[in-house]
Order: C-alpha cells, then sequence, then structure tokens
C-alpha cells in the first residue's frame, strides 16, 4: 500500500473529523463540539501542535497523529508528545501506523527535540506490541487529577 504523510491543513476537516470521532469511541469518551473545533484550530493553527496524516493513493485519511512541542526540565530542548495516534481501522495492519510514528520522530527532530513520548492504554496490547518495536518502555505510571 502506498501511504504518503503529511501535515493536515484546513481542507482535511472533513475527513479528519470522521477519524476524531472514531478515535473517541475507541476509547469510549465523549467531548463537546466546541473542544473538537478548537482541538482543530489548535492543531492546524499553533506552532507547538501538529496533526500528520496518512493517505491513500486516493487521498482517503487512514489514520493521524497529533503531537504537542513543548520544554522540559531535564534538557535544554523542548520534546515532543505524541498525544493522540489512531489508524482507521480499515487500514490497520498495514503500516499506517508505524509511518506516522516515524513522522513524528522525523518532525520532532526537524525542531530540534530531545525526545518523542507517548502513553497508551493498558489493554492496548496490539498497539503495544508494535510501541514496543518502535520505542522504549519505561515503566513510569501515569496519575492525573482533572481541574475542570
Amino acid at each position: 500500500m502506498n501511504i504518503s504523510i503529511r501535515t493536515l491543513h484546513e481542507d482535511d476537516y472533513v475527513q479528519w473529523l470522521l477519524l476524531w470521532q472514531a478515535y473517541l469511541e475507541f476509547y469510549q469518551t465523549k467531548l463537546a463540539d466546541e473542544v473538537t473545533q478548537q482541538t482543530w484550530r489548535r492543531l492546524t493553527g499553533r506552532p507547538d501542535m501538529q496533526a500528520l496524516g496518512a493517505f491513500d493513493e486516493a487521498g482517503h485519511l487512514a489514520g493521524f497523529a497529533h503531537i504537542v512541542i513543548h520544554p522540559n526540565t531535564w534538557n535544554l530542548t523542548d520534546c515532543c508528545y505524541l498525544e493522540d495516534l489512531f489508524t482507521d481501522p480499515a487500514f490497520r495492519r498495514q503500516g499506517v501506523a508505524r509511518r506516522l510514528i516515524e513522522a513524528v520522530y522525523a518532525a520532532a527532530g526537524e525542531r530540534g527535540c530531545n525526545r518523542v513520548y507517548w502513553v497508551t492504554a493498558p489493554e492496548n496490547h496490539t498497539a503495544q506490541g508494535l510501541y514496543n518495536r518502535l520505542a522504549r518502555q519505561t515503566g513510569m505510571l501515569q496519575y492525573r487529577k482533572d481541574l475542570v
């Protein structure tokens, strides 16, 4: 399969929205429409956030990766948080997620980032199989207190 990766642009919104909704359903969550709209505006309009899309030969959005670039206390350069990664179920196990992660590595490298990191659900064993080949699992646990 011939997949191309590029930054998402305003005219990709409709395809992105369909995959975004499928991603939220996968994680059994819902967001208010204004959060989704603001997320899209941030991904396409801020220098510290970016959305990468994987497209097939016909121009169908097969998957996306959202990244956030931020400073950190353990290095002099920024790091890259891979916040969201999703592949359309019709394109799974065809290398789309791998290509997206590799594109994230390249984008982070171009920005001079010192690392790329992400989290996943403990029960997402399929994704972990790929992640274990592309990165090192740190063993850290995420704790969270929602303030809003």
